[in-house]
């Protein structure tokens, strides 16, 4: 892929990369999508090579990688710094091959670990000293649907073969 791409653009395919594939940085330091501010700072902290070209056109398949590799790394919650170190000097070969295995990582780790949107709106809502219930919508539990989730999660004892709540335990 010899083709170049403005700035804009090659910021615009790695955000199409990244909703593609589900990757997003996993605190708060950079932002869900990339933006030319963002090329520009990468630029100046070396974690981007100097375009080909100048004029802002120069931009090619290596700076993809390059971004998507930052893109990758910030998805495990790395911060710059730390990027900048791994990243510094790679190859077009290499960073191929961080794009794979970085993919392949997180498909992994998608597979065995819960990842919230970020556009979801969490409520907790403690139903005792022991439990709590949580809710994805930002909703509260309504106070008939506690009862009931407490008299689930609340341990049962059978007096002459009816369940009684336990009022203690043994340790008291």
């Amino acid at each position: 892929m010899n083709e170049m791409f403005s700035a804009e653009h090659l910021a615009e395919l790695v955000n199409q990369w990244s909703q593609q594939h589900g990757v997003s940085p996993a605190n708060g330091q950079a932002g869900e999508r990339m933006t030319l501010r963002n090329i520009r700072y990468y630029r100046t902290l070396g974690l981007l090579d100097p375009p080909l070209i100048g004029g802002g056109n120069g931009f090619g398949e290596k700076h993809r990688l390059q971004l998507v590799a930052i893109r990758l790394l910030q998805a495990q919650g790395l911060p710059l710094n730390r990027i900048q170190e791994l990243l510094f000097g790679r190859s077009l070969e290499d960073l191929k091959r961080i794009e794979r295995h970085g993919l392949a990582e997180l498909e992994q780790a998608s597979l065995t670990a819960f990842r919230p949107a970020a556009t979801e709106s969490w409520c907790m809502t403690p139903l005792n000293e022991e439990f709590m219930v949580m809710s994805r919508k930002g909703r509260a539990v309504p106070a008939a649907l506690r009862e009931r989730l407490l008299a689930i999660l609340t341990p049962k004892e059978k007096v002459h073969g009816l369940p009684v709540e336990k009022k203690g335990t043994h340790n008291e």
